[in-house]
């Protein structure tokens, strides 16, 4: 995970070509180690090596700063949910089932087409509807700890709400919260490239691991590696993240790994 965070971002500055420099004397040519392009060109003859480094960071840092702001509304939505209880815990929790049903690509279409193609917008569009399986698990975790003695003593001390919630309740859901926050990373690297993939996500001259691999997917006839090297990064990174997830989860809490 840290090579590939580390090659992504001081990777293509070993190259001497930019992420959206053309050489259109090597249009779509294969990777060789003796040439000035290691691993290929695209059809417009752009370095196959810069741009699919460049889109790893820009898959990464879109992932991150979905992930946060995701984690930032979930935390926050459950924790008050669970706790407060009641009327208000049923209005919020009926919004998150509300939200779920919503398809997501609309969802995106409709900020599209409203506020045009970003980076900004598409990570708030992902961070936006990433949190609610994040809402759940923190509203649980709160459920089980309201009624807890620390709680009460807290209660009967006369500390305010807030104050239970951000000194009492929410250090105790750090761990579920750590946990899941690894494992949201890749859903959110998905999520990117899936959009990037239907065209909704990444536009043109930036590139990101989905685009990457869709251009790659219209001529893996006849460009094999277009479609192999970004696919073989994303598949990578996927595979990091989920083992760091694992990991994560088998450290914090080993009785429910075993």
């Amino acid at each position: 995970m840290c090579l590939l965070a580390a090659a992504s971002l001081v990777g293509p500055s070993l190259s001497p070509h930019a992420y959206d420099q053309l050489d259109w004397n090597a249009l779509a040519s294969p990777p060789t180690f003796d040439g000035a392009h290691w691993l290929g060109t695209d059809r417009l003859g752009r370095d196959l090596f810069v741009r699919t480094l460049y889109g790893a960071r820009v898959s990464l840092l879109i992932a991150l700063l979905a992930t946060a702001v995701s984690v930032v509304i979930g935390v926050a939505w459950g924790v008050t949910a669970g706790y407060v209880g009641g009327r208000l815990d049923s209005i919020m929790m009926r919004t998150v089932d509300v939200l779920y049903s919503l398809p997501y690509v609309f969802f995106v279409i409709v900020l599209t087409v409203l506020f045009g193609r970003s980076l900004v917008l598409l990570f708030i569009a992902i961070g936006a509807v990433g949190w609610l399986t994040m809402a759940r698990i923190v509203r649980g975790q709160t459920l089980s700890l309201r009624h807890r003695e620390f709680i009460e003593a807290a209660i009967a001390t006369g500390a305010s709400t807030p104050r239970i919630l951000l000194r009492h309740v929410a250090p105790n859901v750090v761990g579920p919260v750590v946990v899941y926050t690894s494992l949201i990373i890749p859903q959110m690297i998905l999520f990117e490239s899936f959009l990037s993939f239907l065209g909704l996500g990444v536009q043109e001259p930036l590139s990101s691991l989905g685009s990457l691999v869709a251009e790659g997917a219209a001529g893996m006839e006849s460009a094999t590696w277009m479609l192999v090297i970004p696919a073989a990064v994303l598949v990578t990174l996927l595979v990091c993240c989920t083992f760091l997830g694992d990991a994560l989860r088998d450290a914090l809490d080993p009785a429910e790994s075993r």
